[in-house]
C-alpha cells in the first residue's frame, strides 16, 4: 500500500542525498555537507518501514525476493558510478551498507531461526568490512534499530541516534576533529535525522509524488549527472 508519509521520507532523503553531492561542484560548501547527513538515517528508516510493514514471519515471499534482487543490482551498477565520481573514496557506495542493513532488519523483524541467521550473517559481514562500507557497522545496524525503536518507543530512540551519529564518526576526518565546529554540526544533523524522519513519516495526509522503483535508478544517474557537471 502507497503511504505519502514514506514517500515523504525518500523524497526528503533523495534531495538531501543530491545537495551532500553538489559538494563536488562546489567543494568548499560545508553546509551541504552538514544538510547531507540527513540522508542515510532516512533511507534507513524507508528500509525499516519497507521490512515493517510485512508480516513477522512472513519472510519468503515474492515481495522480498524482488526487493533484495532490486538492492544487490542497484549495488553492482551503482558502484562504478559512485567509483567515477569519487575515485578517491576509501568505501564502496552506500548500496552495500543499505543491503546489509537489509538483511539484519529481516533478522530483528522475523522470529524465523533462518531469519536471524541472516540477520547474524549481515551483522558479521558488516563487522569484517565496516572499514569498506560507508557508515560502517553501525551504517548497517540503523535499519534494525529504526525498527526496534518504533516498536518499543522510549528509550529505545536514543540507538538510532547513537547509531546515525557513530556512522558518521567512521570518518577519519572527523574522528581526527572531534571538536571541530563541522564535526558538531555533523552530529548533531545526524541525530536530528530520527525525529525528522519520524515526524515526516506521519504525514500521511499530505499529497506527496509517489517514489517507485525508478528511485533505485535515481542513485546511479544523479552521480553520474553530477560527474558529467564536474
Amino acid at each position: 500500500m502507497r503511504s505519502a508519509g514514506l514517500d515523504l521520507v525518500k523524497w526528503t532523503a533523495m534531495l538531501t542525498m543530491v545537495a551532500d553531492h553538489l559538494r563536488f561542484l562546489w567543494p568548499s560548501a560545508d553546509g551541504l555537507f552538514v544538510l547531507g547527513r540527513l540522508a542515510f538515517p532516512l533511507f534507513c528508516l524507508a528500509i525499516a518501514v519497507n521490512v515493517g510493514r510485512v508480516r513477522a514471519g512472513a519472510l519468503y515471499t515474492r515481495v522480498n525476493l524482488r526487493y533484495l534482487g532490486l538492492m544487490l543490482l542497484f549495488a553492482v551498477l551503482s558502484e562504478p558510478a559512485y567509483r567515477w565520481l569519487d575515485s578517491g573514496s576509501p568505501t564502496f557506495s552506500v548500496m552495500p551498507t543499505l543491503v546489509l542493513g537489509l538483511l539484519v532488519a529481516w533478522g530483528v523483524h522475523h522470529p524465523l531461526i533462518s531469519a536471524r541467521v541472516l540477520g547474524i550473517a549481515g551483522l558479521g559481514v558488516g563487522w569484517l568490512f565496516s572499514e569498506q562500507l560507508m557508515y560502517g557497522l553501525p551504517g548497517v545496524l540503523l535499519p534494525g534499530a529504526w525498527l526496534m525503536a518504533r516498536r518499543q518507543g522510549g528509550v529505545a530512540w536514543c540507538l538510532p541516534c547513537l547509531l546515525a551519529m557513530g556512522g558518521n564518526l567512521t570518518n577519519s576526518w572527523l574522528q581526527a576533529h572531534l571538536l571541530a565546529p563541522i564535526t558538531l554540526l555533523t552530529l548533531a544533523a545526524a541525530a536530528l535525522a530520527i525525529p525528522v524522519g519520524w515526524g515526516l513519516l506521519r504525514h500521511d495526509d499530505w499529497a506527496v509524488p509517489a517514489v517507485g522503483r525508478w528511485g533505485y535508478l535515481f542513485y546511479p544517474v544523479h552521480l553520474l549527472v553530477i560527474r558529467g557537471l564536474v
